[in-house]
């Protein structure tokens, strides 16, 4: 088993959709943008080159998780903090899709973001997640994240902050 991130393609519409309401239940939005598949592609090609970037948002790339073929999850690596990111949501959010869940894919999908962010000049990575996520923390953990404390910001809840050195 290989795990690949790589961009979304013309191909990967029915899985991304898919899975965008598979984790809709769990609050959390596997695509971030609306519109039909062409504007989805296009928001991430402008996030990736940070290019005519809505207001709040930072240079990212939007990648699918990909095992064997099939889209197992995605990420979205964020090239830099701002100030809200940097109190909550940090420079990596992942999701895997809840049947490819306990294998091992959201170590690897947050072991190569972490890469990534090296290989882009990012020292320190910014990692959040929910603090009853006991999942997600062991994943953090797990890359070598350090807990530096868990905050409440307005509209979200309690979330644990873990630094990972690159």
């Amino acid at each position: 088993m290989t795990l690949r991130l790589r961009p979304p393609g013309p191909g990967d519409e029915a899985a991304a959709r898919a899975l965008h309401e598979e984790l809709r239940s769990d609050g959390f939005s596997f695509l971030l943008a609306d519109g039909t598949w062409e504007e989805v592609l296009a928001a991430c090609a402008r996030d990736a080159a940070g290019t005519d970037l809505p207001p709040g948002r930072v240079p990212a790339d939007f990648l699918l998780a990909e095992v064997d073929g099939q889209v197992v999850g995605r990420v979205s690596v964020r090239h830099r903090l701002t100030p809200t990111l940097l109190e909550h949501g940090g420079h990596v959010g992942y999701a895997v899709g809840p049947q490819f869940r306990r294998r091992g894919h959201a170590t690897e999908i947050l072991r190569q973001s972490v890469a990534r962010l090296r290989d882009l000049g990012v020292e320190r990575v910014l990692v959040t997640c929910d603090d009853d996520n006991a999942g997600s923390a062991r994943v953090v953990e797990a890359c070598g994240g350090v807990l530096e404390d868990v905050r409440t910001v307005a509209g979200h809840p309690p979330a644990r902050r873990y630094w990972i050195t690159t």
